[in-house]
């Protein structure tokens, strides 16, 4: 988040922090006696601090949070760690002891009766069995081990309701703990919030808080309807909650798929109800809308309860981010009491983290089958989503580049479900002084060929796709394809068998395998016969043409069309061979990424090395017969045909365009020399007008071809 978007009276919150850090010496002691440079710590939570209170503007105030809550979780454990460990280091505007932030100005203000608190957290079972042993140690014996009340813990906006004699009077947002938002009339407009509680009349004031959310399925389509309308759309249910309770106008409000959850009372509770299930119990028969309530007598019971509800988790029809747990007698909970900022009897236990910071300390590169170059991100070890992770995808050099990721980074890493784990966010703040930006490499790491990185493109690729080993087996696939070399009866399955038995390593070891014979018969479900048939396809295959050959090379972006072209353009493999990028971009259809790509196909030694090889086992062509366009109507001119046409395939058009000398291209550029547009042109029609090509409809091409 930049300063940009914060308003005036948040701009300055780094120099406010500034002001406000007191003077220290140079040491300090810990909490177990060792001396350390006080300096330093104070560095760190300052950092920290500025993190906390920048989000908590973000969040309370602009409804636009800067951290995941996970990673807001971690930054502040992180700051409470170091404050309990140098005690004498705190500093005197810590956000711990806080809540959230400064209200909106737009509302009026409205002092909290009592302080709507923030609840502890805990993360994992050992941790839930601490806060029950923290209960049990504040009780005598015979009050120890009581019950539990669980709830699903909402991802919404807390608020305060207040009704007078049954009458819904006053609707107040948590704010800062201390002092919330007036957002009464948003709040009538919430259609599962009652305004009239006829069975608690009787009752002078009842103060009962929960919280305001956007179910799923009413997210959904407020986006969908969003987006129609090209308007603003929503990160999350929560944001769009908040952002829609906070709106001047309650009418806005009001076409909001705005619901209401309670999940306590504060004031006004019958005498007679003595436990938190059974005030949630009651609420529901006022008309309250309550979330899914447990009893439970233990960490057991807490953790399989727990469990069922993630195993369900997706099936709710809102968002939720953990559980929450309280003592269920009343009577306990406020003999336990509160904390500063929490209470003693309920804590959150949050689902496993979806997105944490860690340490990036290197990135190596790996090369997949089709020898696209992916960098893979090593991490200090870290639980997210419930799984330990040391590596991450970081896709490709684009996205390394989008990202300014490098080596020695803190990053934020997200896993949610089965999704594999990706880097969503960069902390430039704590960057290691000596760090460098990420290099491409030149060479493949597995083979040593060149790498190649088209411009404009994200992907880099290895160009040794005849030799690299991490490319070997979609070589050889498709070499024996049926619209390349078409060995018939050599298929996928074989072909890995061979190569996992070393009996293949490139495609020109495939005209080879008549010295294998005796071995491939003892190959499972191959028999003699089967074995002969492949010989006899591979000897057959050693006459083909000069376009089928090229494609069965595999260069990448050179498909059938292409590789025509190419057999047209340069009559012979050695003068392709041997042809430049400004040469090889004479060629219909050909442009400067696949040019690229050919050029350094075949400037890879290794790449020489096979073709060689499949010469010399025999493999050959028919010369071929190089059709002259001089002199016909469309010598010179290049095309691009798009959208459907309703006389002829495209194929047939092409082929027309081509008979009167003309080039076909299948991308519009300023050379362009007329684009044959028929139905549903789309993006290529507008491209053409804006670079100012000609666009040819369908009647007048054929009254062109008939001249």
């Amino acid at each position: 988040m930049t300063d940009s978007t914060l308003p005036n009276n948040s701009k300055n919150l780094s120099a406010q922090v500034e002001r406000k850090a007191p003077a220290t010496s140079d040491i300090a002691s810990s909490t177990d006696g060792s001396v350390v440079n006080s300096t330093e710590i104070v560095s760190r939570m300052r950092t920290l601090i500025e993190t906390i209170m920048t989000n908590n503007y973000a969040y309370y105030v602009l409804d636009n949070p800067t951290l995941e809550d996970s990673e807001y979780d971690q930054v502040r454990r992180t700051l409470l760690e170091l404050e309990e460990e140098y005690p004498d280091l705190v500093q005197p505007d810590s956000p711990i002891n806080q809540v959230g932030d400064v209200p909106l100005s737009a509302f009026t203000q409205v002092t909290h009766d009592i302080p709507m608190l923030s609840l502890g957290n805990v993360f994992e079972y050992d941790d839930l069995r601490d806060f029950m042993r923290r209960v049990n140690d504040r009780l005598s014996v015979s009050q120890q081990n009581p019950e539990y009340e669980m709830e699903l813990k909402l991802d919404g906006l807390a608020v305060s309701l207040k009704y007078e004699h049954g009458k819904f009077v006053q609707a107040v947002t948590r704010g800062d703990g201390q002092t919330g938002e007036d957002i009464t009339q948003n709040a009538k407009t919430i259609r599962n919030l009652p305004l009239w509680l006829a069975d608690a009349a009787d009752i002078e004031l009842l103060e009962v808080r929960g919280e305001v959310l956007m179910p799923k399925a009413g997210f959904e389509r407020l986006n969908r309807l969003a987006e129609e309308s090209e308007g603003k759309t929503f990160a999350n249910p929560r944001n769009a909650a908040a952002g829609s309770l906070r709106q001047l106008d309650s009418s806005v409000a009001a076409s909001r798929p705005l619901a209401f959850y309670v999940y306590s009372v504060n004031q006004g509770l019958p005498e007679n109800i003595e436990t938190q299930s059974d005030a949630l119990a009651w609420l529901k028969t006022l008309g309250f809308s309550v979330s899914a309530v447990e009893v439970i007598k233990n960490p057991r019971e807490a953790q399989a309860y727990y469990e069922s509800v993630i195993e369900g988790r997706s099936d709710l029809p809102f968002e939720i981010d953990g559980m929450v747990i309280k003592v269920n007698s009343l009577a306990l909970q406020q003999q336990l009491g509160f904390l500063s900022r929490e209470p003693r009897w309920a804590t959150a236990y949050k689902f496993p983290a979806e997105t944490v910071m860690t340490r990036l300390h290197a990135i190596e590169w790996q090369v997949g089958r089709t020898g696209q170059i992916t960098p893979v991100g090593k991490l200090e070890p870290v639980k997210v989503g419930g799984v330990t992770v040391s590596n991450v995808t970081l896709h490709n050099f684009g996205e390394i580049q989008r990202l300014d990721v490098r080596a020695g980074d803190m990053v934020s890493v997200h896993r949610a479900g089965d999704v594999i784990p990706k880097v969503t966010r960069v902390w430039i703040d704590q960057r290691p002084e000596n760090s460098e930006p990420v290099t491409l490499p030149s060479t493949c790491p597995v083979c040593d060929s060149p790498v190649v990185l088209p411009e404009d493109e994200a992907l880099a690729r290895c160009t040794g796709g005849l030799f690299c080993p991490a490319q070997q087996t979609e070589a050889l696939i498709h070499f024996v394809s049926r619209r390349a070399m078409d060995i018939d009866g050599l298929g996928a399955s074989w072909l890995i068998s061979f190569f996992e038995h070393g009996l293949v390593k490139t495609v020109a070891d495939i005209y080879e395998l008549h010295e294998h014979q005796d071995e491939m018969v003892t190959f499972e479900k191959l028999g003699e016969k089967s074995v002969q048939n492949i010989i006899n396809a591979i000897e057959a295959s050693k006459h083909t043409t000069l376009a089928r050959f090229i494609y069965a090379l595999g260069i990448r972006g050179v498909g059938e069309g292409t590789a025509q072209n190419f057999a047209q353009q340069f009559g012979d493999l050695d003068s392709l061979m041997a042809a430049d990028i400004e040469t090889l971009v004479k060629t219909p259809d050909v442009g400067e990424i696949t040019a690229e790509l050919t050029y350094k196909f075949f400037r890879a030694p290794h790449n020489i090395e096979v073709i060689t090889a499949l010469r010399e086992a025999g493999v050959h062509w028919d010369k071929v017969e190089q059709k002259a366009t001089t002199g016909l109507p469309f010598d010179g001119q290049t095309w691009v045909i798009t959208g459907a046409l309703s006389s002829m395939a495209r194929d047939e058009a092409k082929a027309k365009l081509q008979a009167l000398g003309a080039k076909v291209s299948g991308s519009i550029s300023a050379k362009t020399t007329a684009l044959l547009a028929g139905e549903k042109a789309g993006s290529k029609m507008a491209k053409a007008e804006k670079l100012g090509v000609k666009v040819v409809g369908e009647d007048e091409f054929l009254a062109m071809v008939a001249e």
